[in-house]
């Protein structure tokens, strides 16, 4: 089920930056890599969504498999590769997973009846909240669910061209956020959306292939193509991550070969740091460390 390995990867670092990160894709399972570029630990099945976990556990939401044929859970520690708790997908799909709790979970099931879950470590489901999104295509229902610090949930809704905030207590939405102001034939699919402490909300899109950044009022204040930064990195933009730096990393999802696989652009458009190697891209990632420095991204302590 899953290899431990050390393998050379290639990272190009355009500004003496750094970075270690979880990825997390179907064709290139799941990877550990440190700041030298070095796979260190790499789980062998597919995975759409991935987390290391503070008790240093990784948590993933993993595609369909023989063993889990409507996706799941799993929360594996990486030093022993023991599995800690699964739980079995009980739709079509689960997209995402993320931990809200000591023993809570928050998870997308996808299916002909969309919905958010909050599962213990037992697999128990303690609560759910149906999302309100097409039903035609579970696949591209949403890519992306999360708890805001303030309790609500935010999910990127591709074929609605919205990322929309939900009331779990009411199962309403509060804010929806349209992501395709570019007119339809554009095509902008929202996947990735990252809610800022100032309100703003940061989104990748792709198919559109750029990352935009939307303010409470609804305006584009910020994006990012590949006209932008003059190299075509964006090769389907299906994650992002803002750091503290207030720059932000990129996943480009059908990257292949010795493409880039993930990349940093600053504010003013200028790409600070590359990475390339393994097969593939990458869904979801999550920076851990930028020049050695642990970086905190979404706690929910």
């Amino acid at each position: 089920m899953c290899i431990l390995l050390s393998m050379k990867m290639v990272t190009i670092s355009a500004n003496e930056v750094t970075h270690s990160f979880l990825g997390v894709g179907k064709a290139n399972r799941v990877v550990l890599v440190d700041e030298k570029g070095e796979v260190t630990w790499r789980w062998s099945m597919p995975a759409s969504d991935g987390w290391v976990l503070p008790n240093g556990n990784v948590l993933l939401a993993l595609y369909g498999t023989r063993e889990f044929p409507n996706g799941g859970v799993m929360e594996v520690d990486p030093k022993t590769n023991k599995i800690v708790f699964q739980y079995k997908g009980q739709q079509k799909e689960v997209s995402t997973v993320q931990q809200i709790a000591d023993d809570e979970f928050l998870v997308a099931e996808l299916g002909p009846e969309p919905r958010a879950v909050v599962i213990n470590r037992k697999g128990k489901i303690l609560r759910q909240m149906p999302l309100q999104c097409q039903k035609q295509n579970f696949h591209m229902q949403t890519r992306m669910l999360r708890q805001l610090p303030n309790g609500n949930y935010i999910a990127p809704h591709l074929l609605d061209f919205a990322v929309k905030e939900y009331d779990p207590k009411t199962g309403k939405v509060v804010r929806s956020i349209p992501t395709d102001d570019r007119g339809r034939e554009k095509r902008d699919w929202p996947f990735t959306g990252i809610r800022l402490s100032n309100g703003n909300t940061v989104i990748a899109c792709t198919n559109g292939n750029r990352v935009i950044e939307v303010n409470s009022a609804g305006e584009t204040i910020w994006s990012v193509n590949n006209q932008d930064i003059g190299e075509n990195l964006f090769d389907d933009a299906c994650g992002a991550q803002r750091l503290p730096n207030g720059n932000t990393v990129i996943s480009s999802y059908h990257a292949s070969g010795d493409k880039v696989k993930l990349f940093e652009v600053t504010p003013s458009k200028k790409v600070v740091w590359k990475f390339s190697g393994l097969n593939a891209g990458f869904h979801h990632f999550q920076i851990l460390t930028t020049n050695g420095e642990p970086v905190v991204e979404n706690s929910w302590k």
